[in-house]
């Protein structure tokens, strides 16, 4: 079947020929031809250009999903050489036994996401088109990695705006109930069954590894430290001690498993609120060289981001009152809607209420493979700033 034909509006191409990969419906001017979701669709200038080609949904905000700029065919091959680029691109950056193979959007076929833990690849499909041809990717995934097993983790509610069910499970041969990594000489296991995102953060092993510099016989404070990334990390970089703080029970268990699986004797796991704990420690006068915040997204849509704003500011102020002269905090976001400029714009105001001067030190992002497309905004999305924290004179 012929594609049909998509014209946009004067301008709307403007985005995309940046590199944004989505049509939105109220974009479009006219469509000629079948419409059929999950199937493709060529996209127009109003001047009657080609845009690119790619996937369609008529029940999604996102109509088009732009898969190639080029007049080519969208078959089997074409699939195959985009997953073993992108690969490729990782391999050729060093990483072996645990990475993002695959970034949707970013790396050109939007909606579709493959990590990659040791011999387990664990993977989530969150458009249409992409669902409808699972077993195609699945082969293709197969043939590339010749993985021990396949584990789908679409169990993310934003796949209802697609018109798709949540989905969990084993999608190809069997999945241990966890998987060890080996996460810059740490051995971490991974739940890729109930293991957050698709099973774990893996767009954080830089700045897990960045903290190094900062930490040597040091004391640290982790928080929301969910199975210990940046806090054994600390305590394997020679900590003097750490304390890792999430209000989950089973991620302080995960802490204290991952501590003893690699002999870190230096390291306690502690189950509270962050935002009450913060508060409590301030007025008992305890003081920490380095402190931590890693927290979830406060927001996944811009009406919060106000909101959220908040919620950073307060933790960053509580963290900043806790450091000693010349210590460092190491704070991050993992929203995209709280761009660069309005996080560095909270941790400004968050120095100033508290009463301290920041200098920064490192700016950094999600890691090398999870690259972000300029364009795309949604892709960037990880900031991670290191701030030396100093007493006002």
């Amino acid at each position: 079947m012929q594609p049909c034909k998509i014209t946009l509006k004067p301008k709307e191409e403007i985005r995309i020929n940046q590199g944004h990969p989505w049509v939105y419906n109220n974009e479009i001017k006219s469509i000629e031809g079948p419409i059929e979701s999950g199937g493709l669709a060529d996209v127009f200038s109003s001047a009657g250009l080609f845009v690119g080609r790619g996937f369609l949904n008529t029940a999604s905000k996102i109509f088009v999903r732009i898969l190639t700029r080029k007049d080519e065919m969208i078959n089997d091959d074409f699939f195959r050489k985009i997953l073993k680029k992108a690969n490729e691109s990782r391999l050729n950056l060093g990483y072996s036994n645990s990475y993002r193979a695959f970034f949707g959007e970013a790396d050109g076929i939007p909606g579709f996401i493959v990590d990659k833990y040791g011999d387990y690849l664990s993977i989530q499909i969150l458009s249409l088109a992409i669902d409808m041809r699972k077993e195609l990717f699945i082969k293709l995934l197969v043939e590339l990695f010749h993985p021990q097993g396949i584990m789908e983790r679409s169990d993310v509610s934003v796949r209802t705006k697609e018109g798709l069910k949540e989905y969990k499970g084993v999608v190809y041969g069997n999945v241990p109930t966890y998987v060890q990594i080996n996460e810059n000489g740490l051995k971490v296991e991974v739940d890729l069954y109930n293991g957050q995102k698709t099973g774990y953060f893996l767009d954080q092993q830089a700045n897990h590894a960045a903290v190094a510099p900062y930490v040597r016989q040091k004391s640290v404070l982790d928080c929301f430290s969910h199975s210990g990334g940046f806090g054994l990390h600390a305590a394997y970089y020679g900590a003097k001690n750490v304390t890792c703080v999430d209000m989950s029970q089973l991620a302080c268990d995960a802490v204290t498993k991952h501590a003893q699986l690699n002999h870190l004797n230096n390291l306690v796991a502690l189950k509270a609120d962050v935002f009450q704990l913060l508060r409590e420690l301030k007025t008992q006068n305890k003081m920490y060289d380095v402190v931590i915040l890693d927290p979830p997204a406060f927001t996944k849509n811009l009406e919060n981001v106000n909101k959220a704003y908040a919620g950073y500011k307060e933790i960053n102020i509580q963290a900043m009152k806790l450091i000693e002269d010349g210590g460092y905090l190491i704070t991050n976001s993992c929203s995209h809607y709280m761009t660069p400029a309005l996080f560095l714009e909270m941790l400004m105001e968050s120095a100033n209420d508290s009463g301290r001067i920041a200098q920064m030190v490192e700016f950094r992002m999600q890691g090398k493979d999870h690259p972000a497309l300029l364009g795309g905004d949604e892709s960037f999305y990880l900031k991670c700033v290191v701030l030396r924290i100093l007493d006002k004179n």
